[in-house]
């Protein structure tokens, strides 16, 4: 498998770092104030994809996925208050609350949309000790330093500080337009404790005072307990790039001489009518509204599974009209094939099978292997063909096992004669005359209809 890594800029053969067969797997999770909007939800669908695939090539993976309950704070240069806190302000609840009912809706979302639950989700709240305990190695070594509001991190200390995403500490220095801190070095110092105000409703005992976390050193200090020094491959959306990861690399590196992950990947965003998703914009949508527009998740999925990972997606209803069209097209092959009576040549299906897993290993192109399959679903109606679709499923996530579920119901007109006869057929089985109601449902069948009995009477549809 050979997949892009942004820390090098070049796709790369894979490897375990310890040469095994065990992926150690960290993604970054949802920060829980607010509902998850579908761009959200595509970066999981990546990552979702990645664990499939790597398990389709016999890997295990151990995956890690934060759930960012404090230390998230509204601007990522250390401004303004901890999107918990502002969250609960508003709500009128505990910050708590708000992450136990936003952390809930994130899960359900992600079942929906059949995206695996990593193995393991901790809550930045239950690993304030260990969190403490990074920044007080840092601030030993010399690389975080105090300041009135703070601990912030040295960057000019740093190794090669923007190394992911190709940013120079001096351009830095002169885009920074306001000096919103003056007690720190450098304007992209950056917070990794602050100081809590006595009214901030979520603070911890520190070495430095009463304080919490800032958001960069949660997933430092998490992947490391969770996963080792090393590990195998960290994933995100680009907009983690030039600050999150950049910062997790350099305080990582700080503590221990090394760069946390391998392998650094990153989901492209999604656009709206060609244009920025943004809350501020008001151009978000969630699952949920997607449902009450009368799309099924897996709908968004097939939408998604169209696009490269590393492309931008533009979301419109136009396109998601196109991709219900589409997967119910899908589905309704797939249950063609499931009661086909037809045989496929074993090195027919090896051959499809060897091109979707060529596909998929090329830096998962999704997009190819989904194209392997509608070719493949050409073929003459077969059992083979269905079982090997099924097993391309355990890629692409999109509940192909359910496809009868997935298509909508057929509606048909039936003449009046018809009707006229299936209610005297219902009237004639009321008085249990069944003769009557035998030879009705006789002149029923030559006129092309079937009567299915049901609990609540009766449904009629035309022959096959």
């Amino acid at each position: 498998m050979k997949f892009y890594n942004t820390l090098t800029r070049k796709k790369e053969e894979f490897t375990t770092e310890d040469g095994s067969n065990k992926v150690r797997m960290y993604s970054c999770g949802p920060t829980v104030y607010s509902f998850a909007h579908i761009g959200n939800m595509r970066t999981y669908v990546f990552m979702d994809l990645l664990r499939r695939a790597l398990k389709y090539e016999g890997y295990k993976v151990k995956g890690v996925m934060n759930v960012t309950d404090v230390g998230h704070l509204l601007s990522d240069g250390d401004d303004g208050e901890d999107k918990m806190q502002k969250a609960a302000r508003e709500q009128k609840k505990s910050p708590y609350e708000i992450a136990e009912f936003y952390a809930g809706v994130f899960f359900e979302d992600l079942k929906k949309l059949n995206i695996g639950k990593p193995e393991l989700t901790p809550k930045a709240t239950d690993h304030i000790q260990i969190m403490i305990d990074f920044v007080k190695e840092l601030v030993e070594k010399g690389f975080a330093y105090e300041t009135s509001d703070g601990i912030y991190f040295d960057i000019t200390k740093a190794v090669d500080y923007g190394k992911l995403s190709g940013a120079k500490l001096d351009e830095q220095q002169a885009g920074a337009r306001v000096e919103v801190n003056g007690e720190k070095r450098h304007p992209a110092d950056f917070a990794v404790w602050k100081k809590a105000p006595k009214e901030h409703i979520m603070q911890w005992e520190s070495p430095w005072g009463m304080g919490y976390p800032g958001w960069h050193i949660e997933c430092s200090a998490m992947s490391k307990k969770y996963l080792g020094e090393v590990f195998d491959i960290h994933t995100g959306g680009v907009d983690h790039i030039p600050i999150h990861h950049e910062n997790e690399i350099a305080q990582s590196e700080a503590l221990t001489g090394k760069i946390p992950a391998r392998f650094w990947m990153h989901g492209e965003f999604m656009l709206v009518d060609g244009g920025k998703m943004s809350k501020s914009l008001g151009n978000t949508y969630t699952i949920s509204q997607l449902e009450e527009r009368g799309y099924n998740p897996m709908h968004f999925r097939y939408f998604c599974l169209n696009a490269h990972y590393r492309k931008k997606l533009n979301f419109t209803f136009e396109g998601m009209d196109g991709a219900k069209t589409a997967f119910e097209r899908l589905c309704k092959a797939i249950v063609a094939h499931k009661n086909g009576t037809a045989v496929t040549a074993p090195e027919t299906i090896a051959d499809y099978e060897k091109q979707f897993e060529e596909a998929v290993a090329d830096d998962l192109n999704v997009p190819q292997a989904l194209g392997v399959l509608w070719t493949m679903l050409k073929l003459p109606a077969s059992k083979d063909v269905y079982k090997t679709a099924l097993k391309f499923d355990e890629v692409l996530g999109l509940s192909l096992d359910r496809a009868e579920t997935f298509l909508p119901e057929e509606k048909f007109d039936i003449p009046e004669e018809v009707v006229a006869l299936a209610e005297k057929m219902q009237g004639a089985r009321a008085v249990k005359d069944y003769a009557t109601a035998d030879a009705l449902r006789s002149e029923i069948d030559k006129l092309g209809f079937s009567v299915l009995n049901t609990k609540d009477g009766y449904t009629l549809k035309p022959k096959n």
